[in-house]
């Protein structure tokens, strides 16, 4: 049982591959009814859409005819005490169906506290008890979701009481015991280790690369005291880069997704920046072909 469980959330990408982009409503139109773009998916946030009637959907239907699609939860908030609203999951359900994704992902932290919505991700106290609960609450979303489940890595500025273990086994644990996939984000590894201190290559090798689904990779910014701000509002830096190849090394060909957010530049820009996530890919997924090893 074990076994299969484990192949089913590695296997979960097999219906998406290459290289995405994360959807902007300030580029939603150009996407839609503009000419076919070198994307391989793009990434949609699901709260974004639901209980909405009207042009968004709508556009986003006519997306779904051009594009792969994955959605990537943002309200979650599955290590916060209160259960997740069955009502928000119902209709999560029936968006994830609508749009076709093949896995629904959301982070592994919690962004909700007595009913109330936070409206950050926080992270979760890196303890035993946290990696049983959580574990037991990311299985129950799944069945109710009715597709596989994936938990990503956050960015962090502080911890939350002392941890009883690091961050990557708290993480590792996390998803081995639900059984999730892993979407790992590579900036989110970078800023952590920036601003806590660690290697972020042995970050990398303490994590379960082989339920990795998809690859997250963002830009972030530095404030005067040296503190990097996980801003997903400028380009990728070439370290981060270094630890996507790092990465994709160990998992071979899941999906990458490139992440804007904030101060998002003209589609064109984005495109460029596609364009360079797709070379490191490309580079990659080369060099793990069986000839190239052997001339090698």
């Amino acid at each position: 049982m074990r076994k299969r469980s484990e192949r089913d959330a590695r296997t979960a990408h097999d219906t998406l591959a290459g290289v995405g982009l994360g959807l902007r409503w300030e580029f939603l139109e150009d996407v839609v009814d503009g000419p076919p773009l070198d994307v391989d998916f793009f990434e949609v946030s699901p709260e974004n859409y639901m209980r909405r009637g009207g042009y968004y959907p709508a556009q986003l239907e006519k997306l779904r005819d051009r594009y792969r699609l994955v959605t990537h939860g943002l309200t979650l908030s599955i290590g916060a005490t209160d259960p997740p609203d069955r009502e928000y999951l119902t209709e999560l359900r029936g968006e994830i169906a609508r749009l076709g994704t093949p896995f629904h992902s959301d982070h592994l932290c919690f962004s909700s506290s007595g009913g109330r919505m936070l409206h950050d991700l926080l992270p979760l106290k890196f303890s035993e008890e946290n990696v049983t609960r959580v574990a037991d609450r990311a299985r129950r979303v799944r069945d109710v979701l009715g597709v596989p489940f994936a938990l990503e890595n956050i960015s962090y500025y502080a911890a939350l009481g002392r941890p009883e273990m690091p961050e990557a086994e708290f993480v590792a644990r996390v998803v081995e015991r639900s059984e999730a996939g892993l979407l790992l984000d590579v900036n989110n590894v970078y800023v952590n280790s920036v601003n806590h201190g660690y290697d972020p290559y042995a970050f990398l090798r303490a994590l379960p690369l082989d339920r990795v689904v998809e690859i997250h990779i963002a830009g972030h910014e530095r404030r005067e005291s040296g503190l990097i701000i996980d801003t997903h509002g400028a380009e990728v830096i070439d370290p981060v880069y270094d630890l996507l190849a790092y990465a994709l090394e160990r998992t071979g060909p899941v999906p990458v997704l490139l992440e804007r957010d904030n101060d998002v530049p003209p589609l064109a820009v984005l495109l460029e920046e596609v364009a360079r996530v797709r070379s490191v890919y490309s580079r990659v997924m080369r060099s793990l072909e069986p000839n190239h090893a052997e001339s090698a």
